[in-house]
């Protein structure tokens, strides 16, 4: 059964008031009788100064009356033997001497002194003749009884926000992903409710993506694979050239989805990506461009990054003119203030209006595309994930003249 962390908490508090009361009730009690034992010495001092030896009877009894009346105290002084010299108030017993421990009783204090000559002074007094003594305990436990009220609530707020996070935890668990826990406050609890509603966020988007992307990418396999049976079965019925390479460009079609699918799931989990070596843009660019017969101008740039990740960004934006476009096709590499812009254009029909974001998104088909057109894949799905992991942004763009035209932008590696 799991423990209450209200409970843990709020009895720990309870736990450390008891034990505070406790210390500070001992070191009050031990206090007290240290002062009381001082406040006794000093106060048989007075009485013995007040009260000499060899004063007069008379003027004894006169010390001990005003005494008396001073103190609302009903006081007698005895000889040694036990005879009575003077009294005031009530009559008091010659006390013996296992009784002389000073005491309370109900309000009234009794206390016995013997004088350095023998004789012996008792007293009941009313007000108080001595160190002030209060009961330090059930002061003490009055204010942790106070203060145990006062954190009730406090301590409540605070436990109740970690259930409310706690339980949110266990149904995002168990498959809510959209469930957001709220956010109150700034302290530590709020901050850590935000930090998880950001990671839950994160991972229910890359949890969407993937399955998107899985959707898809079935979608999309069909195709060649389909391709794939009808050839083979055609050659199986009349061999010949043209059926082999069929063949063989279905499978290559299939082999380029699959690395694409790979590709993209690697980028999406933030796996490591060497970014130290320095690479000559516009010869890479050159490289690609003879490939794919695409002419490549512009300045010599470098650039921060992987460059097999660059070849292949540079490689799909040529791939994906070549393939949604029309000729003429050109690229450009030139240098912008701090940064360094690659572009690649066709003079093709263009991306309606309102798409030109949607076709970075994985297999994005176009309004009124033909599914036996196929859609736009994972090519610039791919050319967005690789620049964002160098530091670069890519945009559409819709140039005068007609066609389209994308371009990366990166930091100079300078």
């Amino acid at each position: 059964m799991r423990h209450s962390l209200f409970l843990k908490v709020y009895l720990t508090l309870l736990a450390s008031l008891v034990v505070l009361a406790l210390a500070s009730g001992m070191f009050v009690h031990f206090s007290d009788d240290e002062d009381e034992r001082g406040w006794s010495g000093r106060r048989d001092a007075v009485l013995a100064a007040l009260l000499p030896a060899e004063a007069d009877p008379a003027e004894t009894r006169i010390v001990v009356r005003r005494l008396g009346e001073a103190f609302k105290a009903d006081i007698a002084l005895f000889e040694s033997d036990g005879d009575t010299i003077a009294t005031v108030g009530e009559p008091l017993a010659f006390p013996r001497e296992h009784s002389w421990q000073s005491y309370r009783k109900g309000k009234l204090r009794h206390f016995v002194t013997r004088l350095p000559d023998g004789r012996v002074l008792a007293a009941r007094v009313g007000i108080p003749f001595g160190p002030s003594r209060t009961n330090a305990l059930v002061w003490l436990a009055l204010i942790a009884g106070v203060t145990a009220i006062a954190a009730w609530p406090i301590v409540r707020h605070l436990t109740r926000r970690l259930e409310r996070l706690r339980h949110g935890v266990e149904a995002w668990g168990q498959g809510d992903l959209a469930l957001r826990v709220p956010v109150k406050g700034k302290d530590e609890v709020a901050a850590v409710s935000a930090t998880f509603n950001r990671a839950a966020e994160r991972i229910e988007k890359l949890i969407a993506a993937h399955r998107s992307l899985l959707a898809n990418a079935s979608h999309e396999l069909r195709s060649p694979l389909a391709r794939l049976r009808m050839a083979i079965d055609l050659y199986e019925q009349q061999p010949g050239e043209a059926r082999k390479e069929e063949i063989v460009r279905n499978l290559a079609e299939l082999d380029e989805l699959v690395e694409e699918i790979l590709l993209s799931s690697r980028l999406d989990h933030n796996q490591p990506v060497d970014l130290s070596q320095s690479v000559d843009l516009l010869a890479l660019a050159a490289e690609e461009g003879a490939r794919n017969g695409i002419g490549v101008t512009g300045d010599a740039a470098t650039v921060k990054g992987d460059p097999r990740l660059l070849a292949r960004l540079v490689r799909n934006l040529m791939q994906n003119a070549q393939r949604h476009g029309a000729a003429p096709f050109d690229a450009q590499v030139r240098k912008v203030g701090a940064t360094v812009e690659l572009s690649v254009r066709d003079h093709g029909e263009g991306i309606a209006d309102g798409e030109g974001e949607r076709v970075f998104e994985p297999f994005y088909r176009p309004t009124g595309r033909a599914e036996a057109a196929g859609g736009w894949g994972l090519g610039l799905a791919l050319v967005r994930q690789i620049a964002e992991r160098h530091g670069a942004t890519v945009r559409h763009e819709r140039p005068s003249g007609g066609g389209t035209r994308f371009t990366v932008s990166f930091p100079a590696a300078d």
